[in-house]
């Protein structure tokens, strides 16, 4: 197959791996330079938007990690002491993650100005644009996923 991504037209789903692929070296540089791996950074960024805590299940669903990669994540943030965990309310069995001071002042310092740099990014499309764009990434993200599903039938879902 070949791969020709060249003509700039938006008629290639390749131009859009290829976009998606710069977006995520954006964050992966921006999450190094924070001294995280990417999971890390991501549940710091769920974290504060949740204002400041989260049960554990949150971090498994949120994103596309797998449970072993979101507790190697949460095990080193606790190690640097940026999250500690709790059990929640009433239970003996379900835990939350919740910033410590260090961990709110990392997320004042790097993760909260990475959400206002979105919020403006985004911001630089109209409210039409931006309704088009999310509601058509949702249903591309539908398609691929059912195209996907046909070539690989025994897959789990995600």
């Amino acid at each position: 197959m070949e791969r020709d991504a060249t003509d700039g037209l938006g008629s290639s789903p390749i131009e859009l791996d290829l976009l998606y692929n710069e977006i995520d070296k954006l964050y992966h540089a921006y999450a190094r330079g924070c001294g995280l791996s990417d999971c890390a950074y991501w549940m710091l960024y769920d974290l504060v938007l949740a204002g400041g805590e989260l049960p554990l299940a949150r971090f498994t669903t949120s994103w596309s990690y797998s449970k072993q990669t979101v507790n190697s994540a949460l095990k080193s943030l606790q190690a640097n002491g940026l999250v500690e965990l709790a059990f929640m309310e009433g239970s003996r069995k379900s835990k939350l993650a919740r910033l410590t001071e260090a961990g709110r002042a990392l997320s004042r310092e790097r993760i909260e100005p990475a959400i206002e740099a979105e919020r403006r990014a985004f911001e630089t499309l109209d409210a039409d644009e931006r309704r088009t764009l999310i509601h058509l990434v949702k249903r591309y993200a539908v398609a691929l996923e059912e195209q996907i599903s046909t070539c690989a039938p025994n897959a789990p879902n995600t």
